[in-house]
């Protein structure tokens, strides 16, 4: 009857305003422990009253549902499973949909509500339906429950939400789990008092990092063309140092992992270039438009629509000194050819072709051997097709669809008469030099592409076809022409056929442009550019004569600092007589002389916010990679002169192993030193620096005021994304333990300004402004990266001072994995879901029986969510 009654109240103060209904009924009937339900009207439970209905589904109140019994439930490690006074417990109940049955919210993406954004996932339980207990605000929880109603409730991974009910967590229950935390913990040793980390006391992080109003929003910012984009983590580490045997122990598990010189821990190198995919230029449509849109263009330009990563992967046969000298001809050609910034050209040896997962990551695939192909390679290549890949073949065997390569000995490395034919019908006339072999087909030519080549003769014979495959889009070009050879005497047989090639050389290049561009490649080319020098700035004006004082006693007798990687050399002032190398760099240490239209002190002066980190800073306009900078620095300078390298543009930037990472203008490019002792919170959990690092960019981002539904996110280990799309930005680390203390160098790379090869944060926010009529400025990579180092000092003394539990909220509250499902071992592997993090910082997954269990990367280069491994116990 009392609940009648209120209802009747609130119909009639409320009228027909769902959000306002919803509210006051949960806050004014919540301490009653009755139960609030948002379900279809099918569904109803029995004695529920209904408070509303909409579009068939509806918000009613009944008896408290409680849970008693957690111990069916997979629980995120590190939350902490404390309600807070005002929230509430709920549960959601939700189905998995996939593919084409996928229904997506009926409303515009404007009033689109994420459930991560407004609760706290505290446990799961897999199955249909899949189950997520949550807290949330009473604003939260009812604003969740309009959503659903109103059929606007978006979930992750093909999650569509059934139910929504609110539930009394049992004292029993809370104090068991309380107990497992308890117990978790007290497995971890106390570091010795003589090595104990002081730890003051500081604001919780989920309530103040970077919540104060930005100094400098950057509103002349602009948009540059480029991008950028590395990680084995640590080796596990929830054994404590109370000893010297464990503290081996520690350092023998992360060699074992990533297979490292035993005084260097690599923590993390993922943020390289192959897993970026390309962004569609046109924002006009929906992303389901997308995929039908056959060739969107921006200012002219054809862009990539697959969604792949900016990969070129060249297959050039097994591996020999004579494969080898191949890779090497394709790729100059190709990089003569494709703008490098926007493209990374990676060998892709029969091996890694067999076994690594590249197809998901691969743009384009050339085939340049003569070799014939193992049939399980060819059904890979063919598979690769079928999914909409795209192919280029060099004077390959390789067919398909009927064509075959057949010999003709009297084409046999001769220059010819080639008439290739433009897409646009078009054509050019070329002296090409022949492989021999030409393409024939038993049937009629049907269903080619309007790309193609023949030679001048008699026979007409195809030396060049466009060959369409699938339904997916995918499709390949042939050729039988040696267009990745350069005119070469060494080649042809007389200088006059060497004439002949060198005359059509401009020509040879166009023919190669038209062939790539036609397979979804832009071939605007831009010029690697010169090297600068180096620029010693402070953030702190008090820091500044400590800081000469201190360099002047480091410096041998010419004014040099010298390490393995880079020599430094401090100079007052620069001229153009002083040599730049990747090698021997100069600094020049008068402030009076440097200025930047990239980058500007003040700004980053004003947003620079730390008690140490990024107070000095080595700027650089064009710089091989920041990563090196600091290495003849980084074990000699005081701490609280902390260390940050800034460049505008990279040559050589670094990404994981042998990766490269695209580093162009528009990027917010940074490596910081940060020193971490050996016997405290992160330095038993070293793998967790690259989950700050990442979570850092996010919160610097989304903490500004009115940029707080920005979709920008974090994807374990490293990596920044937009939403769970495309990829913006990464992490790189390198960890070197001296004595007692991690040292500790955080290459970080997140696209600012630069549209392409993905998507940048300014991309983000204009598309925010037309899609909501805002006027949000775009930001600028100095004012970032300043946030960037704040918000990053914060989480880390939040984190030594609170452990995991004091950064996984915030953390959780970001990352794209909520109820991923991905395989274990295989692509033929058991599915599990992804549950959280361990006390490590490694993946927590759930089987299909129910148990919990902590799963690594196998170390291949392409995918770190692709065959996930189980360590061995030991």
């Amino acid at each position: 009857m009392l609940i009648t009654l209120c209802y009747l109240y609130l119909w009639a103060r409320w009228g027909r305003r769902p959000a306002a209904l919803v509210r006051a009924t949960v806050q004014r009937l919540r301490a009653s422990r009755c139960s609030f339900t948002f379900c279809g009207a099918a569904a109803l439970p029995r004695g529920a009253r209904v408070c509303l209905s909409r579009g068939g589904r509806v918000f009613c109140v009944g008896e408290s549902q409680s849970i008693d019994d957690l111990n069916k439930w997979a629980l995120f490690l590190v939350s902490p499973f404390i309600l807070e006074a005002e929230h509430v417990a709920f549960v959601t109940e939700s189905i998995w949909v996939q593919g084409e049955n996928l229904q997506r919210p009926s409303s515009s993406s404007e009033t689109l509500v994420k459930w991560s954004d407004c609760c706290l996932p505290l446990a799961c339980r897999p199955g249909d339906p899949y189950q997520l207990i949550a807290e949330a605000s009473v604003d939260d929880f009812s604003k969740l429950g309009v959503a659903f109603l109103e059929d606007r409730l978006q979930m992750a991974n093909g999650l569509i939400p059934q139910k929504i009910v609110s539930v009394h967590l049992q004292d029993s229950a809370l104090k068991e789990l309380k107990d497992q935390a308890s117990n978790k913990q007290a497995e971890i040793l106390q570091p010795s008092p003589e090595a104990s980390v002081e730890n003051k006391p500081e604001l919780d992080v989920m309530e103040h990092i970077g919540q104060e109003e930005p100094k400098v929003l950057g509103p002349e910012a602009t948009q540059q063309k480029g991008g950028a984009s590395g990680s084995e983590p640590a080796g596990e580490s929830d054994r404590g140092v109370g000893s010297l045997e464990l503290c081996h122990l520690h350092l023998s598990s992360c060699h074992e992992c990533l297979e490292l010189e035993n005084s260097t821990i690599e923590s993390v190198k993922f943020a390289s270039a192959e897993n970026i995919p390309d962004l569609p230029y046109d924002y006009s449509g929906s992303l389901e438009s997308i995929a039908d849109d056959v060739c969107p263009e921006r200012e002219g330009r054809r862009v990539n629509i697959t969604g792949k990563a900016p990969n070129i992967l060249l297959y050039v046969g097994s591996d020999s000194q004579e494969a080898l000298g191949r890779f090497q001809q394709v790729r100059s050609v190709l990089a003569d050819c494709v703008d490098t910034d926007s493209y990374t050209l990676y060998h892709l040896p029969e091996e890694s072709a067999l076994r690594d997962p590249w197809s998901d990551n691969c743009l384009l695939l050339v085939i340049a051997t003569r070799e014939s192909l193992p049939e399980d390679l060819s059904r890979k290549f063919m598979a690769y097709l079928s999914q909409g890949g795209k192919v280029l073949g060099l004077s390959s065997s390789f067919t398909f669809a009927g064509f075959q390569v057949t010999s003709k000995g009297a084409l046999q490395e001769t220059v010819q008469n080639l008439l290739f034919s433009k897409v646009d019908q078009s054509q050019v006339k070329l002296s090409v030099l022949s492989s021999g072999c030409v393409y024939e087909h038993p049937g009629e030519w049907l269903s080619l592409g309007k790309l193609q080549g023949h030679l001048e003769n008699e026979d007409k014979d195809r030396l060049i076809v466009q060959v369409p495959f699938g339904t997916c889009g995918g499709e390949a070009i042939l050729c039988q022409v040696h267009l990745e050879l350069p005119p070469s005497s060494s080649v042809v047989r007389t200088p006059e056929d060497f004439d002949l090639l060198k005359s059509s050389n401009v020509r040879r290049y166009e023919v190669l442009k038209e062939i790539l561009t036609t397979l979804g490649l832009s071939c605007d080319v831009q010029q690697v550019p010169a090297l600068t020098p180096l620029y010693l700035l402070s953030a702190a004006e008090e820091i500044r004569d400590p800081l000469m004082q201190w360099l002047g006693k480091r410096v041998d007798p010419e004014g040099v600092i010298q390490s393995s990687k880079v020599s430094l050399k401090f100079v007052s002032s620069y001229t153009s007589e002083i040599e730049i190398t990747p090698a021997a760099i100069p600094v020049v240490t008068d402030v009076e002389a440097f200025s930047s239209e990239n980058f500007n002190l003040d700004i980053y002066r004003q947003n620079l916010q730390t008690k140490q980190l990024g107070k000095v800073i080595l700027f650089a306009e064009v710089t091989p990679t920041t990563m090196s900078l600091l290495d003849g620095l980084m074990f000699e300078m005081p701490q609280e002169m902390g260390l940050i390298a800034i460049a505008v543009r990279q040559t050589q930037g670094k990404g994981r192993g042998r990766n490269a990472w695209l580093s162009p203008v528009g990027c917010a490019l940074s490596t910081l030193l940060v020193s971490i002792p050996l016997r405290s919170q992160l330095g038993q959990r070293i793998p967790f620096v690259q989950h700050l690092m990442s979570l850092a960019v996010v919160e610097a981002v989304r903490s500004i005021p009115e940029y707080q539904d920005i979709d920008l996110r974090v994807k374990w280990p490293n990596d920044i994304y937009y939403s769970d799309l495309m990829k913006l930005g990464g992490v790189l680390v390198n960890s070197t333990l001296m004595g007692e203390t991690f040292y500790i160098l955080i290459g970080c790379g997140f696209n600012v300004t630069n549209s392409n090869p993905t998507i940048c944060i300014n991309d983000l926010i204009l598309e925010y402004n037309r899609q909501h009529g805002t006027d949000l400025k775009p930001l600028r990579t100095d004012f970032l990266i300043a946030r960037t180092v704040t918000v990053l000092e914060k989480l880390i003394d939040t984190f030594q001072d609170k452990g995991p539990n004091g950064v996984l909220p915030l953390y959780y509250k970001y990352w794209v994995h909520s109820a991923q499902q991905v395989r274990l071992g295989s692509s033929e592997g058991p599915t599990v879901s992804i549950v959280g993090l361990d006390d490590s910082g490694f993946l927590l997954v759930h089987q299909e029986g129910g148990e919990v269990v902590t799963v690594h990367p196998d170390g291949n280069s392409f995918d770190m969510l692709r065959n996930l491994i189980i360590p061995k116990q030991r």
